[in-house]
């Protein structure tokens, strides 16, 4: 990694979007320190010193933003629930499936829907938050502060989403997710000095450290080897002559990886399970509230039992979702049928489809579950130590994952501009 890095470094191109991205970095943590106004700071640390469970998990998805209600306190998460929202209107609606095949002009038509979504999530997340959860901690309540505070958190989320899809376009990776990613990292040396500020006090004992540190080499080994691995179908192009030439006649495969879908189920399923947490805001003291705290909270009892079944679950669905999504074994299929390609003993055509079906449901439905495995067992496991870390599972699951997709993204760059003087 280090030495694919340095690489990098070497080509100007590469070396001028590794900056965007890092200037991006450090925009995105300039504006988690910048304070939404009209806020009771006392009030609002009062809030989360009597409720540890609920809070801190909108905290850690906020990257401490939340915690300190800055601008980016609501975090990306309207856009990835806007995004998941779209995906699924978009196999349940012709129109928009007609769209979605148009090309560059249809993914842009339904990129600047998801747009407008994010915006309207936003308002109502920042006005549940505003005139529900933390209606004490408002210094006024009249309608213009109020809608100062609706304002500011709507508009840090869509200037995120922007900031998110420069990333993408001019930077490495996939912005979105190098945003969550970012947030996570930020959180590490403050997690790692109180849990050794603890250790030193005597708060807590070492075995529960080594524990984590034990499920930490497992979580990132797990995520690497679900991303690594494919199933290689083996595909062989038969020979035919064009004029004097003869064309076809090698073989090749077509990789199925283990886990198609990276870590876009993991962030999918926790922007969902938010959902009903997002809906207490409106309700903070009523029996709905209670229910979440209780059934529905990764700190409730029995909750924590519950969420995490919710949680292994949504992994489950969202993995052979974005699948679905992102390979159709039916075009794949046609495409070497057209070639003149085959699988070594499957008809061409629809046996080839419906093996390559087949074959990429066997292989995900082992990723599913072991990304679903990784994600669950240590956050339950921590739930019962004094680890500061409470959401090490998933934090090291994206933060893993994100790095090995950014990391295979360059190299593919470097790949791309190695064979340009071939090409020419």
């Amino acid at each position: 990694m280090l030495r694919t890095l340095r690489n990098a470094w070497k080509i100007p191109d590469l070396k001028k979007r590794i900056l965007f991205t890092l200037m991006m970095f450090a925009i995105f943590r300039l504006g988690t320190s910048i304070p939404v106004p009209g806020i009771d700071r006392e009030i609002l640390n009062q809030f989360f010193a009597s409720d540890g469970g609920l809070l801190n998990f909108f905290n850690f998805m906020s990257g401490g933003a939340f915690k300190n209600f800055t601008i980016f306190a609501l975090s990306i998460t309207p856009y990835i629930t806007s995004s998941i929202i779209m995906q699924l209107l978009t196999i349940a609606i012709p129109k928009l499936e007609a769209l979605a095949k148009e090309g560059e002009e249809g993914r842009k038509k339904i990129a600047q829907f998801t747009r407008y979504g994010t915006v309207v999530l936003a308002v109502i997340q920042a006005t549940g938050i505003s005139i529900g959860l933390f209606r004490r901690a408002l210094i006024s309540t009249d309608f213009w502060a109020v809608a100062t505070v609706i304002i500011t958190l709507t508009a840090g989320t869509a200037f995120l989403m922007w900031l998110g899809e420069q990333i993408t376009e001019n930077g490495i990776g996939n912005g979105i997710s190098l945003i969550i990613f970012a947030g996570i990292i930020s959180r590490v040396p403050l997690g790692i000095s109180q849990t050794f500020q603890k250790v030193s006090a005597g708060e807590m004992s070492v075995l529960p450290l080594l524990i984590f540190a034990v499920l930490a080499l497992f979580v990132i080994a797990g995520v690497i080897a679900i991303q690594q691995g494919t199933r290689k179908i083996p595909v062989q192009y038969a020979k035919r002559v064009v004029g004097r030439k003869m064309y076809g006649g090698q073989s090749t495969h077509i990789p199925l990886k283990v886990n198609q879908a990276g870590v876009i189920p993991v962030i999918f399923a926790i922007s969902l399970l938010q959902f009903p947490m997002t809906l207490t805001y409106f309700f903070p003291d009523g029996g709905f509230a209670n229910f979440v705290a209780k059934y529905l909270s990764p700190t409730g009892s029995p909750g924590i039992y519950f969420y995490n079944l919710l949680y292994a679950l949504l992994i489950i669905f969202f993995t052979y979702f974005y699948t679905a999504i992102t390979f159709n074994p039916v075009e794949v299929a046609d495409n070497m049928k057209k070639n003149g390609g085959f699988i070594p003993g499957i008809r061409p055509g629809k046996k080839t489809a419906e093996y390559l079906q087949k074959s990429l449901n066997k292989i995900t439905l082992a990723g599913a579950f072991f990304l679903a495995m990784i994600a669950v067992l240590p956050t339950l496991i921590l739930n019962f130590t004094s680890i500061d870390f409470r959401f090490g599972g998933t934090a090291l699951l994206i933060a893993v994952g994100v790095s090995l997709e950014t990391m295979k993204q360059i190299e593919a760059q470097m790949v791309m501009r190695h064979y340009q003087g071939f090409l020419k």
